[in-house]
């Protein structure tokens, strides 16, 4: 089970890069730009929106290409690796691919700055970049019932999402970026603890509604959930 998520996981490591990349002063779009074409290259497996979101993410964001180019990150041989290990789980498990634009609409959340005014804008940015995740998981588990389950990774990944919104707040706040909703922060008076403590109750719930998901999984993969589960869940109670 470990084996296939990775596959999985690799792909979404490359967007995480692109972003890192384009907060660290240039070189995340001739990243995502050489990736795009790599993905462009098989399009026998991978859906053309895929790529086709990919280039525009390029397109509309602006970096320093010439940098880029220096620290070697925008050859798309470079992530051919990354995207062969994909492709390959997709041809053997369901892997929804599609979930994919998913992943680079939120990455794209991530580098525009979003703000989110409510609970339910931060909900869809959590659902692209974690609930893809795990619907990406689930394909190459082994799930007695994949419509329910994908409802409920999707679920898990926005509680994962909320566990990590809250763990990285000092360092998102000090790169300029801010994902605690602002109807909560008012609601609690600006008290970013009171806000914090909020938002972890929240998650807590979310993460148990979402772990109904074990009992359609097979006992290997229901480990792997599981043990991810109780990592956050220890974190979500410390807040």
């Amino acid at each position: 089970v470990w084996v296939r998520v990775e596959h999985v996981v690799r792909f979404g490591r490359v967007c995480d890069q692109v972003v890192q990349l384009t907060f660290g002063g240039g070189g995340g779009l001739a990243f995502c730009g050489g990736f795009a074409v790599s993905v462009a290259a098989r399009f026998d497996v991978f859906p053309i929106a895929v790529s086709n979101r990919l280039r525009r993410f390029r397109a509309a964001h602006m970096c320093d290409e010439r940098l880029a180019r220096r620290r070697g990150v925008g050859r798309a041989e470079q992530h051919g690796a990354d995207v062969d290990a994909v492709a390959s789980a997709a041809r053997r498990f369901p892997v929804p691919l599609a979930a994919f634009t998913d992943l680079i609409e939120g990455a794209e959340m991530d580098v525009r700055g979003t703000r989110y005014e409510t609970f339910a804008d931060l909900e869809r940015y959590c659902r692209c970049v974690a609930g893809s995740i795990g619907r990406l998981a689930l394909g190459v588990f082994d799930c007695s019932d994949r419509a329910r389950g994908t409802e409920l990774a999707d679920d898990l990944g926005v509680a994962l999402q909320i566990g990590n919104v809250l763990r990285d707040l000092g360092e998102d706040v000090a790169n300029g970026r801010s994902y605690l909703p602002d109807e909560d922060v008012a609601r609690f008076g600006g008290d970013i603890e009171l806000t914090v403590a909020f938002e972890a109750q929240r998650g807590l719930e979310w993460l148990e509604r979402s772990l109904a998901l074990v009992t359609l999984l097979d006992r290997r993969s229901r480990a792997t959930v599981l043990a991810m589960a109780g990592t956050y869940r220890v974190l979500l109670e410390r807040l």
